[in-house]
């Protein structure tokens, strides 16, 4: 057994409380179980007991042995000084503070289906542990985790956007230029998008912002698309020729250095993915005088935010896939499944983060109608969800699906997840010990 199950149990009062007594056999009344701590020191802080008539305010520890106390150094840490339980499965040792104070110790019990159902769900082979058992839990319980997991996924991605915005000295158009450029890679080019936006400062492509060919030279250049040897058959293209032109110039002006062209993957890539395509479409957004990051500010519905991202590729692109070599003329637009890519990724945790940044919480609550203005995304983990009984109505409630499977299905964190929680407060006996495949 792990102490996290203890903790699951003294959190939400699932243990026999008529049954908690002190060493001398006073009873224990819990008057409040104290605040869950994540962090070092004690499990649960600022809790409330009473005991032989004498309220206690302080801290709970929460170990499977009292000895385990002294084992993690705990007898040598003041932060320990002012618990006031010590809460164990198994009471085997007096165990004292660094004041050399004995510590209230109490045996905790709880129904044993409690912990079969717990193991029943981490052992389950299935990633989505609880897919069998989910149709049980009021729909309401699960809205409101979910409506919680949507905002706990934009925190999550916060943390790349906060770092961004330090590394490019507080410059919001630069931070959107950098992670909007990273979501065109569409998973397989990622990285090398994201050195493209590092390589070519947005300052740069802001000088240019009323010249769409000069911002392709500079994109393709310093993409080291441009190169010798890359598309030796687009030789006898003017297109080519002339952006090569151009970005000798340019390069030369700003002293920019191309990244290497080989980084560039096409394989197993639809054409209308290909990065050549795709950084043609990036050129289209970038030419916006005043910024495009100012241009997704101003747009107050989903409707004119989509309008935003509604661009195409320049016109040699209506018939090459990539340089040199022709193909059956179709548009290049960005599609409307990309643009809801770039929206769901990219634009809406900006503007959710600058809400934060400049307590405007206006902003941050347009960021979450825009999400739920979005329609579903469809993917594996949205068809696990379908499958388990689960479908998402909008991108809100699709983002936190993917929460709730990377961030705690697949870490079979069910004693942290509401949904998990509460079928494991409701129990079961797991028969067959057998087929345990993990450690509980």
């Amino acid at each position: 057994m792990k102490e996290e199950f203890l903790h699951y149990l003294w959190k939400y009062g699932l243990y026999d409380r008529d049954n908690l007594f002190d060493n001398e056999r006073n009873r224990i009344t819990v008057i409040h179980p104290g605040e869950y701590n994540h962090d070092s020191g004690p499990d649960f802080f600022n809790a409330r007991i009473s005991v032989a008539g004498t309220v206690w305010a302080g801290n709970v520890e929460i170990h499977l042995k009292s000895s385990h106390f002294n084992h993690h150094g705990h007898h040598n840490d003041p932060a320990f000084d002012n618990v006031i339980l010590h809460v164990v499965l198994e009471n085997d040792k007096k165990v004292f503070n660094t004041r050399g104070e004995e510590l209230l110790t109490a045996e905790i019990e709880f129904d044993p289906e409690l912990y079969n159902k717990y193991i029943f769900l981490v052992n389950n082979p299935c990633i989505i542990a609880c897919q069998d058992e989910i149709a049980k839990i009021d729909n309401i319980l699960i809205r409101h985790w979910l409506c919680s997991l949507a905002i706990e996924r934009l925190q999550s991605k916060s943390e790349l956007i906060l770092k961004i915005f330090s590394e490019t000295g507080n410059d919001w158009e630069e931070l959107f230029y950098r992670l909007l450029t990273r979501y065109f890679g569409f998973r397989v080019n990622t990285e090398p998008f994201e050195r493209l936006a590092t390589a070519i400062p947005f300052k740069v492509i802001r000088k240019h912002a009323d010249n769409r060919f000069q911002i392709e030279a500079l994109l393709f250049g310093t993409a080291g698309m441009l190169g010798e040897g890359l598309f030796k058959e687009a030789l006898s293209d003017k297109y080519y020729r002339d952006l090569i032109k151009e970005y000798r110039i340019l390069s030369a002006k700003y002293a920019l250095q191309p990244i290497h062209g080989w980084l560039w993957k096409f394989s197993r890539l639809r054409p209308v993915n290909f990065p050549t395509v795709r950084i043609s479409q990036l050129a289209a957004l970038l030419s916006v005088a005043g910024g495009l990051f100012s241009k997704v500010l101003e747009a107050t519905d989903i409707f004119q935010l989509k309008e935003v991202f509604n661009v195409a590729a320049s016109p040699y692109w209506e018939n090459h896939f990539v340089f040199g070599k022709k193909s059956r003329s179709i548009p290049k637009n960005t599609g409307s499944q990309a643009t809801d890519i770039f929206i769901i990724n990219a634009v809406i945790p900006v503007i959710f983060v600058y809400g934060r940044i400049r307590d405007h919480q206006d902003i941050c609550e347009r960021a979450l109608t825009f999400l739920e203005n979005i329609r579903a995304e469809e993917n594996i983990i949205t068809g696990e969800w379908e499958t388990a009984g689960i479908k998402a109505e909008s991108a809100f409630y699709s983002q936190a699906l993917i929460q709730l499977r990377n961030g705690y299905c697949k870490k079979r964190r069910c004693l942290d997840c509401r949904i998990g929680s509460k079928l494991i407060s409701m129990g079961k006996t797991f028969k067959d010990h057998q087929e345990l495949i993990l450690e509980p």
